[in-house]
């Protein structure tokens, strides 16, 4: 190997087995391995030198060769909380073939010293530092600590990620970022604390560069933005959209677009027809609670400026659907939030709606709180068990109001949300809201060979493969046909989506029982101290949906 060369690894760390987000069931159905692709590797492999050569090994969709080691002269690996007992696996794997690591991304930014044992660590945002590790490389440096100053990297220098390592087949959507930050202030929110409260945006040419880049590599079909919220820089984004607009037309519309915005984004009609017309379908909303007193409290107060229900239905009239986070067990809780957090979700008609436990993560104005109070279980990981996120895995800390009354709570919501009858109900009214008047309602748009072509084989899996299915989901497609045949596409797809989500909401009561009888026999251990035993997936009965 000379000095101007170098054979790079790139490695994606699996995420643990079940999640809320990993939609399993729902991958498999129509033939991906998994939601979506590792943005920040491929991002990184196009700032790497151009003489340096560059393999991908996603190992959510692939194995982990250990020919595929011993053929780098360098692993670069890193991701998020739930990646990290996988991350750590990787680095094991490396030193045991002598090839050293570099672990970058969220996790390692904020929990440093759990890498340790990684030859390179990179923390913070990769433009404006991995140019010192590139450097240090080539000087013959093989271990390095590599601090990038927070919140200060140029976005508008970030390259058009390396999207033809991909296999577009593995995936159910691409990725793309436009903006880095949030304006507001969460308690329990990490983004501010990574990535600031003043949101960096790409130029639009920037942005148009990458899906360029996708229309000719030949890829169809969602686009995720993936900012934590889209919309954090309202200029900037009001700038870009007639730019994305007129791409979309002029290409046809080859994509539909998704991201994450806040409820804000229900209050600027201007904004909302300008996503539609851009193309988006759906947006994810933190809502987190009903109760105002809570959301003064977490410091998530733009939630308590508005009805919120209100605003959920403004967001259907422009013909995007929203999927909506909610959590239970903060402080503030005085009596069970279990019918008012039900209530919202019914009244908004918000059929995926992720409810979790409170988790404290690194680094959050949470965490450090409730380290002052000494109530923080310290160790206690998202990654802990089988199970990937806070469905499970919350409550890392002393709570105010008993644990058991806590769990309860959250049991009945997680048992409500994701009963078949009370989530196709939910899906049925959003398609009666749905106006589907823009370019995601049109029958006969370009991409239709693909449309027909996933719902031939989504059908043919939920009426043969799936026999209890099949009458619900053809009463959902003939009560779409009769009521809002443009709204197909989207019943179609959290139809989907509860393929997933009715069988893990199972699982998760399953573990939650067993929290429950623990906490209420006296001999509940801290997650991370003892087994993760839930009761094995299983598919709901969907009897009472037919």
């Amino acid at each position: 190997m000379s000095e101007d060369r170098c054979n790079v690894l790139l490695v994606q760390p699996r995420f643990v087995v079940g999640s809320f987000w990993n939609y399993q069931a729902t991958c498999e159905m129509i033939g991906a391995k998994y939601p979506a692709p590792p943005l920040g590797l491929i991002t990184i492999a196009a700032m790497l030198p151009e003489s340096w050569d560059v393999r991908l090994v996603d190992w959510n969709t692939q194995d982990l060769d250990d020919a595929d080691i011993a053929w780098a002269d360098l692993v670069m690996t890193g991701g998020m909380l739930p990646q990290q007992p996988s991350t750590l696996a990787v680095i094991e794997r490396c030193k045991a073939h002598g090839v050293p690591v570099a672990v970058g991304g969220p996790d390692v930014t904020t929990s440093p010293d759990m890498y340790a044992h990684a030859e390179f660590r990179v923390t913070g945002e990769a433009e404006g530092i991995l140019d010192k590790l590139v450097d240090a490389w080539r000087a013959g440096e093989r271990s390095g600590l590599f601090n990038a100053e927070r919140f200060k990297a140029d976005v508008t220098s970030t390259p058009v990620p390396r999207f033809d390592l991909l296999n577009f087949r593995d995936y159910t959507q691409i990725c793309v970022q436009y903006s880095r930050g949030c304006p507001f202030t969460c308690e329990f929110c990490d983004i501010i604390e990574i990535y600031g409260r003043v949101p960096r945006t790409k130029t639009s040419e920037q942005m148009l560069a990458e899906l360029q880049a996708l229309y000719d590599l030949g890829y169809r079909g969602n686009v995720d933005f993936v900012d934590d919220n889209l919309i954090g820089n309202k200029k900037a984004v009001k700038a870009f959209l007639p730019e994305l607009i007129a791409w979309q037309k002029a290409h046809k519309y080859p994509f539909m677009l998704s991201t994450e915005a806040s409820l804000n984004l229900a209050d600027d009609p201007d904004l909302l027809q300008m996503m539609r017309d851009a193309g988006f379908f759906t947006v994810f909303i933190g809502i987190e609670s009903p109760d105002a007193e809570i959301l003064n409290a977490t410091r998530k107060k733009q939630n308590t400026r508005r009805d919120i229900a209100a605003s959920v239905h403004r967001i259907y009239e422009a013909g995007i659907f929203v999927l909506a986070g909610f959590i239970v067990g903060f402080d503030e809780e005085k009596a069970s939030v279990a019918d008012p957090i039900c209530g919202l979700i019914e009244d908004a008609a918000i059929p995926v709606s992720m409810a979790g436990l409170l988790f404290a993560l690194p680094e959050t104005q949470l965490t450090r709180r409730l380290e002052r109070e000494g109530r923080l279980h310290p160790g206690h990981s998202l990654a802990d068990g089988d199970l990937g996120d806070q469905c499970t895995a919350g409550l890392n800390f002393d709570t105010l109001r008993p644990r058991a009354e806590i769990l309860k709570d959250y049991r009945r919501i997680i048992d409500h949300i994701y009963s078949p009858e009370n989530y196709l109900a939910r899906v049925r009214r959003v398609v009666g809201m749905l106006d589907m008047s823009g370019p995601n309602g049109d029958l006969t748009r370009p991409r239709l060979k693909k449309d027909l072509s996933e719902f031939a084989r989504i059908s043919w899996q939920l009426t043969v493969r799936r026999p209890e299915h099949r009458k619900p989901y053809l009463k959902l497609l003939w009560y779409c046909l009769k009521n809002n045949p443009r709204a197909l596409n989207a019943a179609i797809i959290l139809y989907a989506l509860f393929v997933h989500l009715g069988p893990f909401s199972r699982y998760v009561l399953g573990e939650i029982d067993r929290q429950i009888e623990d906490v209420e026999s006296g001999v509940w251990q801290r997650p991370q101290d003892r087994p993760l035993v839930g009761k094995p997936w299983r598919e709901p009965s969907m009897e009472a949906a037919q």
